[in-house]
């Protein structure tokens, strides 16, 4: 069998250098240094997103739409004061706090809230200015 003859195999010299030890080689590191994360991802932390919000308006409502996964209906606290709205929101080991300026003056007495699936959707009623008040009635600003 030829891969079996040893005759071919050509082998080389040895060499007369010495190869180099550990022992004489200089290093500026006494102890090994250990495997590390780089720094971006230290200090990179998981970080929830947070709750989306959408406004739209109608002829007569504002509709507000936050999408709130993670807290439960009994916890939220919403506060209408002048043009401002409040929502805020306690689970055991996180809060939620967001304030909104209204486009429009509300009515804070005429409010409907729905819960749905981590989806609260809050409806506010406008309130009426000097327009539509004429508008309603028929009266013209020319006469």
């Amino acid at each position: 069998m030829k891969w079996l003859d040893l005759s071919t195999l050509k082998i080389p010299a040895k060499s007369t250098q010495k190869t180099p030890r550990m022992d004489n080689i200089k290093s500026k590191r006494i102890h090994p240094q250990k495997y590390r994360l780089p720094k971006r991802y230290m200090k990179a932390k998981y970080k929830e997103p947070k709750p989306l919000i959408d406004m739209f308006q109608d002829q007569n409502w504002i509709t507000i739409i936050a999408e709130t996964a993670g807290f439960q209906q009994e916890t939220f606290k919403i506060t209408i004061k002048d043009q401002k709205l409040t929502l805020t929101a306690k689970a055991k080991d996180r809060r939620y706090y967001k304030s909104l300026n209204l486009p429009k003056v509300v009515i804070p007495t005429v409010a409907h809230t729905t819960f749905k699936n981590g989806v609260l959707e809050i409806k506010l009623r406008k309130a009426p200015t000097k327009q539509t008040i004429k508008q309603q009635a028929g009266i013209n600003d020319a006469t």
